[in-house]
C-alpha cells in the first residue's frame, strides 16, 4: 500500500445521525482523548453528506486538504485516531488512482461512554478530577422524585392491537450505528478459559461481551495470563457467570497494589492536542518543542539512558509529577529535560517536585510555558547566588536556553530521531 496523495478519492457512507446533541458529545468526550483536528476531520466528513444522504459523491483528498488547511499527513493522523476510537471505518483498493471509502459512525451516548472501561479512564486521565466530575456532572440523570404519585403509564397492549403482517429487516439501511472499539489484547483469551474447570462455569459464561470485558481489562491495567485466570476466576459468581463490576474492581486492585495504589500509569501519554503549538515553522526551536510535544515522558527518559529501561524510582518520580501534580506530558519532559541538564544527569525527587509544585501553582500547561518559566526562574538563581565564572561557564544548560537555538544541529537531529524510534 503506497503512501497517500492529494488525487486519491474516497466516498463517505453513513452510518451516524450527528444532531447537536451528538456534536455535544463529541467535544465534551471524545475531543479531550482524540484532539481538535480529528473531530474537525469527522464533522468534515459528515458535511460531505449533503441533506442527510448515506453516500456522498466521489471526493479527492485535496478537497479535505482545502478545508481543513492541514497537510495529508496530519489527515492521516487524525483518521487512524477516529479509526482507533471507534467513529471510522476505512476501506482501500489500488488503482492507478487508489481510492477509500471512509463510514462514519455515530458517538457512543454519555452513559456507554462514561462506563467504557477504557475510555472512561482515558478521559479522567486527560481532563484531571475537577473537569471529569465537571463533564459527569453534565450528563449525570436527575432523580424524579414520585414518592407521592401514583404510576398511570399506559402500556403498548392496551392501546395497539396485533394484527398479521409482514416484517422487513432494515439493519442494513438504518443510520446512527456504533461501532466496538477493538483492541488487539496482550492476553490468551482460549489459555485463560482453559484454565477454569468447566464446573465452576456455565454454558454462556463466556459470551462475546465478558471476552471483550477480559481483554479490555487486561489491556487497561497491563495484566498477564497467569493473573488475569485468578482474576476471572474469583469473579465467577454462583451461577457460573462472571461479575461483570467484580471483575473490574478486582483488575483495579490488583493494579493498584502492585503500583503502590496507583491508577494506571500516564508516563506513557502524550501532551494532548488542545496544549500543542500550532505547526508551521522550521527553526530549531520549534523542532524541539514538537518534540517535547511528541514524545510521551517514558519514551524521553528512556532517550537519556541510551534506549535502555530506565529504572522503577525514576519511573515513579515522573507518574508522580502527572498524577500527583497533575503536570501535562509534554511540560514533563520540559522539567525532565532542564534537572537533568542542571543537576548532574540526577532526577532528585525533592528537587524535582519543588519545581513541580511552583509550575503548577502557576498553572504552566504548555511546553512553551514551561521552557519560559525554567529560563526566568535560572536567571533569578544565577543573580541570588553568587558563584565563581569559571564554575558557570562549566555548567551544563539545556540546549533550548538561547532563545535562538539555532547552535547545535547535531543535537537537534539526535532529538528529533527520538520521534522515529518511539513512533
Amino acid at each position: 500500500m503506497r503512501s497517500i496523495l492529494p488525487a486519491d478519492t474516497y466516498k463517505v457512507f453513513n452510518r451516524a445521525f450527528i444532531e447537536n446533541r451528538k456534536k455535544d458529545l463529541l467535544v465534551s468526550l471524545y475531543q479531550p482523548i482524540i484532539g481538535v483536528t480529528a473531530i474537525n476531520l469527522y464533522l468534515t466528513l459528515c458535511n460531505d453528506l449533503r441533506d442527510n444522504d448515506v453516500e456522498s459523491d466521489v471526493l479527492t483528498h485535496h478537497h479535505l486538504m482545502s478545508l481543513m488547511l492541514v497537510n495529508l499527513d496530519t489527515i492521516v493522523d487524525a483518521r487512524k485516531k477516529l479509526e482507533a476510537i471507534g467513529l471510522l471505518k476505512t476501506f482501500y483498493r489500488e488503482d492507478k488512482i487508489n481510492s477509500y471509502i471512509y463510514v462514519l459512525y455515530s458517538p457512543l451516548s454519555a452513559n456507554e461512554f462514561l462506563n467504557h472501561p477504557i475510555l472512561n479512564v482515558v478521559l479522567y486521565n486527560n481532563l484531571g478530577k475537577m473537569e471529569y466530575e465537571n463533564i459527569v456532572n453534565k450528563y449525570r440523570t436527575k432523580k424524579v422524585n414520585t414518592k407521592d404519585y401514583q404510576d398511570i403509564t399506559t402500556s403498548f397492549d392496551k392501546v395497539f392491537t396485533s394484527v398479521n403482517g409482514y416484517s422487513y429487516n432494515n439493519d442494513d439501511v438504518i443510520k446512527d450505528k456504533t461501532r466496538k472499539i477493538e483492541i488487539n489484547g496482550n492476553i490468551d483469551i482460549n489459555l485463560i478459559i482453559s484454565g477454569i474447570p468447566n464446573r465452576m462455569t456455565s454454558s454462556k459464561c463466556f459470551n462475546s461481551e465478558t471476552v471483550e470485558l477480559i481483554i479490555d481489562l487486561a489491556y487497561l491495567y497491563k495484566i498477564d495470563n497467569l493473573n488475569m485466570q485468578g482474576l476471572v476466576r474469583n469473579a465467577i459468581n454462583e451461577k457460573g457467570m462472571i461479575d461483570a463490576n467484580e471483575l473490574r474492581e478486582s483488575c483495579r486492585n490488583f493494579y493498584q497494589f502492585e503500583n503502590n495504589g496507583k491508577l494506571p500509569t500516564l508516563i506513557y501519554n502524550k501532551q494532548p492536542e488542545y496544549l500543542k503549538e500550532p505547526e508551521g515553522s522550521s527553526s530549531n526551536i520549534a523542532k524541539m518543542i514538537y518534540t517535547f510535544e511528541n514524545v510521551s515522558p517514558y519514551e524521553f527518559l528512556k532517550s537519556f539512558y541510551n534506549n535502555a529501561e530506565p529504572t522503577n524510582r525514576d519511573k515513579k518520580i515522573i507518574e508522580s509529577l502527572m498524577i500527583d501534580q497533575k503536570l501535562s506530558p509534554g511540560v514533563v519532559n520540559v522539567l525532565i529535560d532542564y534537572v537533568l541538564k542542571i543537576n548532574n544527569k540526577k532526577l532528585n525527587k525533592e528537587f524535582i517536585e519543588t519545581i513541580a509544585g511552583q509550575w503548577k501553582r502557576l498553572n504552566i500547561e504548555t511546553v512553551k510555558e514551561a521552557m519560559d518559566i525554567a529560563r526566568r526562574e535560572h536567571k533569578k538563581i544565577k543573580k541570588t547566588i553568587p558563584v565563581k565564572k569559571d564554575v558557570v561557564n562549566k555548567q551544563e544548560l539545556p540546549d533550548w536556553f538561547d532563545n535562538t537555538y539555532e547552535k547545535d544541529n547535531e543535537k537537534i537531529e539526535e532529538l528529533v530521531e527520538i520521534l522515529k524510534d518511539f513512533d
